[in-house]
């Protein structure tokens, strides 16, 4: 067998396994999905039956405000619940590998022997939005392997962090006292996705300060908005565990209103309908780059013989 041959998988015997919980056979699926493995369909065939129960939580925010701790203590809270737990932390790449650093992984060594919880850290590989184009699949993994719950722990860069209200049920954003590029990150338009919101570190100066700064710029929102979901905001020392109760409970109020408002099909609707899009765009691409004509094109661009719009039409026409 070649070195780029890949290697034969029992697909329905993995797929049993996770069903049963083996973190090993979940790994393992994840792997292929990462790897863009020719078995994946199969997998995702297999799997198509199996998930969609559990509730999905992003956590993003600005570098420093404690995301990893955060994740770390909600997950102490929701084992606490007796809740199995699916954690995937998505790391910035290495721009060398394109491995996740795994630093996530590191800091929540405590639940690492808890068959209770599956943990990954995944590479972003510089998607934009800082989620890897595979987390949607693992989430169905995760989801088909038994969890209760999936949080998804993101980059946190910015902006471009919108992408988890398009993956999440409900998405936490969190903010610090003492860090201005917080509110800034408000106002540039990331907590606008936020359906709970968390200064964390509350114990330091300036928390109340942060909560008044968020709690105004939520009012200014709603009257925009008309109504809907009332956004809370929760303070918490992710360190010590405070405020963690609280962070739970908010989360499973917002699950019960996407219920009860018909809500969390209509989020989950979206988030299929963009996987398919992202895999059909995905797929399109590779076909192009595999054929030669797009290099003629390139070339005949550049030598204005041509105009990229032209290209694109040829290449992809009546669309």
């Amino acid at each position: 067998m070649s070195a780029s041959t890949p290697r034969a998988v029992d697909i329905p015997a993995l797929v049993d396994d996770a069903r049963a919980g083996s973190p090993r056979a979940v790994a393992r699926l994840i792997s292929l999905i990462e790897d863009g493995h020719p078995a994946l369909p199969e997998v995702m065939r297999a799997l198509a039956r199996s998930a969609g129960t559990a509730h999905i939580i992003g956590l993003t925010g600005a570098p420093g405000v404690g995301k990893s701790t955060t994740t770390n203590a909600l997950v102490r809270e929701f084992r606490r619940q007796g809740k199995v737990i699916g954690v995937l932390a998505v790391d910035p790449s290495s721009p060398f590998s394109g491995g996740a650093l795994l630093g996530d992984r590191i800091r929540m060594e405590e639940h690492a022997t808890d068959r209770g919880v599956f943990l990954r850290s995944m590479a972003s590989r510089g998607h934009l939005g800082g989620l890897s184009a595979a987390v949607p699949q693992a989430i169905r993994v995760l989801d088909a392997a038994g969890c209760d719950v999936v949080l998804i722990e993101t980059v946190g860069v910015g902006q471009s962090e919108v992408e988890i209200a398009g993956l999440a049920d409900t998405s936490i954003v969190l903010l610090a006292p003492g860090m201005g590029d917080g509110i800034q990150a408000a106002k540039a338009g990331i907590l606008e996705i936020a359906d709970v919101f968390v200064v964390n570190k509350a114990d330091r100066d300036g928390a109340d300060q942060t909560v008044r700064d968020v709690r105004h710029l939520i009012q200014m929102g709603e009257a925009a908005a008309g109504g809907g979901w009332r956004r809370p905001v929760v303070r918490t020392v992710a360190l010590t565990g405070d405020g963690l109760p609280e962070l739970a409970a908010a989360v499973s109020d917002h699950r019960g209103w996407l219920d009860e408002r018909g809500h969390l099909d209509a989020r989950r609707r979206r988030r299929a309908r963009e996987e398919i899009l992202g895999l059909t765009l995905a797929r399109t691409r590779r076909r192009l780059e595999a054929d030669h004509t797009l290099d003629d094109w390139v070339e005949r661009v550049l030598a204005g013989e041509a105009d990229s719009h032209s290209a694109a039409e040829s290449l992809a026409p009546g669309q």
